[in-house]
C-alpha cells in the first residue's frame, strides 16, 4: 500500500511540477524604464505605460521611473501617454525570464505636439422632444398628410399674420377684396366654403383666422376631407382644417 501510494505522489510531483515551472515562465520578464521629456531631458512624472493586449497599466513615479513585471516572451507593445504630449507606441522583444531596462523619451517640441491628432469639437444636435400638448402635432407630422409650419419657419418667413403664412401652401388660395379683408378658402372646397379652425384643440372660427402670428407655434393645414385626420372628421371637413396651435394655450374662451 505504501510503495503503491509513493509511485501516486511521484507520478503527480511529476505532472504539476513542469506546469508550475511553465506558468511561472510564461510571465517571467520584467521591463524597468525611465520616461523622460527629449527636449529638457528631465523626467515625466505620472505618465501612463499601458501593456497593449494585456489590460494591465502603470504610473510612474516622481524620478519618471516605472516597472512593468509578468511578462510574456517575444515581442511587447506598450502605449505611453502623458499630458502635453503625443501618445507613443512602443514594441520591445523580450526573450524568457529577461530583464530589460529602457529610457523612452516622449516628445514636447512643437513638432512633437503637432504629431498630435486634435479631434474638433463636435455639436451634438438632437431634436428637442416636443412638450406633451404638441405630441399629437408631431405625431401627425410624421404621417405625411396635411401641410405643416412650425414658429422658426415662420419667423425666417417674416409673414405677419395667418393668410400670409398660408399664401405658397399647396391647394390653399387666400381671396382679398370687400370690407371683410382676405381670408383663406381651400382650392378644392366650394365657393363660399370656409376652413374650419381650430386653436389648441378647440374649435374656434370666430377668432381663429385672426390669431396673432407671434402667439403661433405651429400649424396644420388639411386640404379635403382626404387630408384631414379622424381626430377632426366631421368638423366641415370638406372645407378643410386648419389647426393653430400658440404658445400659451389652451385657446381663449368663446
Amino acid at each position: 500500500m505504501t510503495s503503491r501510494a509513493c509511485t501516486i505522489c511521484l507520478m503527480v510531483s511529476v505532472a504539476v511540477t513542469p506546469l508550475r515551472v511553465a506558468a511561472a515562465q510564461a510571465g517571467s520578464a520584467q521591463v524597468t524604464g525611465t520616461i523622460i521629456d527629449a527636449s529638457s531631458k528631465s523626467a515625466v512624472p505620472g505618465a501612463d505605460v499601458v501593456h497593449v493586449g494585456g489590460g494591465r497599466s502603470v504610473v510612474t513615479d516622481s524620478l519618471g521611473h516605472f516597472t512593468f513585471g509578468e511578462l510574456p516572451p517575444g515581442i511587447v507593445r506598450f502605449v505611453v501617454g502623458s499630458v502635453g504630449f503625443p501618445v507613443l507606441r512602443v514594441a520591445v522583444a523580450l526573450t524568457q525570464g529577461e530583464r530589460l531596462s529602457k529610457v523612452i523619451e516622449l516628445d514636447s517640441s512643437s513638432a512633437g505636439r503637432a504629431a498630435t491628432q486634435s479631434l474638433p469639437g463636435v455639436a451634438i444636435i438632437a431634436p428637442r422632444p416636443p412638450m406633451p400638448r404638441f405630441v399629437d402635432f408631431e405625431r401627425r407630422r410624421l404621417t405625411g398628410r396635411g401641410q405643416y409650419l412650425v414658429r422658426e419657419e415662420l419667423e425666417r418667413s417674416g409673414v405677419g399674420s395667418l393668410q400670409d403664412a398660408m399664401r405658397g401652401l399647396r391647394g390653399v388660395n387666400i381671396d382679398c377684396g370687400g370690407s371683410n379683408g382676405c381670408s383663406i378658402r381651400m382650392a378644392r372646397a366650394p365657393m363660399r366654403c370656409r376652413p374650419e379652425y381650430i386653436v389648441d384643440e378647440r374649435v374656434d372660427n370666430v377668432f381663429g383666422l385672426d390669431t396673432p402670428i407671434r402667439d403661433i407655434e405651429g400649424i396644420e393645414v388639411y386640404t379635403g376631407p382626404s387630408d384631414v385626420p379622424g381626430e377632426f372628421a366631421g368638423r366641415s371637413a370638406g372645407c378643410g382644417v386648419i389647426v393653430v396651435w400658440t404658445r400659451a394655450g389652451p385657446s381663449r374662451s368663446r
